[in-house]
């Protein structure tokens, strides 16, 4: 009886422990096709950013300013195109990172719709954008805006469903 105790207590400990580490998320928009699809199942690294900085093209989940039905700050999942201090415009459905168009091989469609004009992305922000361009609810719009990177919850790092899709995000 007392290993059975023992072991139910372990294994409590260990799931404790890993959530504290990664965090299961199910994909509900279509913003970040082709990458991403709806009902895809994913893990995100909670802690990737106390040990590193946030890159360009990672995909990051984070609490927007949008609230939910039920009155929370919704969860919006995209992939990171300006980090503070880098200058970025769009224009004739093209990005521009600190001048140069950028290569962007993952968008679903190779014309990024909007205006931006030429900003300077500041500190403990990023700018962000889906991979479906003309489906993305993103850093281009007001009810999004940049991102303060306090409130990124984690990087998505693996996609566990479907099986045929499994492995590592890029």
């Amino acid at each position: 009886m007392k290993e059975w105790i023992r072991d139910i207590i372990i294994a409590v400990a260990v799931a404790v422990l890993v959530m504290q580490f990664i965090k299961p998320t199910i994909v509900k928009e279509h913003s970040m096709e082709p990458t991403l699809y709806e009902n895809n199942y994913i893990f995100l690294s909670k802690q990737q950013y106390t040990f590193a900085d946030i890159e360009h093209g990672q995909i990051v989940v984070f609490r927007s300013n949008i609230e939910t039905e039920n009155g929370v700050d919704k969860l919006l999942i995209k992939r990171v195109i300006a980090l503070p201090g880098d200058t970025l415009s769009i224009s004739e459905g093209a990005v521009y990172l600190n001048g140069k168009l950028i290569d962007e091989p993952y968008i679903k469609e190779p014309f990024t719709s909007g205006y931006v004009e030429e900003i300077t992305i500041p500190d403990g922000s990023i700018f962000v954008m889906g991979d479906n361009r003309q489906q993305s609810l993103d850093s281009r719009s007001d009810s999004v805006g940049l991102i303060s990177t306090d409130k990124v919850i984690g990087m998505a790092v693996f996609r566990i469903f479907p099986f045929n899709q499994f492995g590592r995000l890029r």
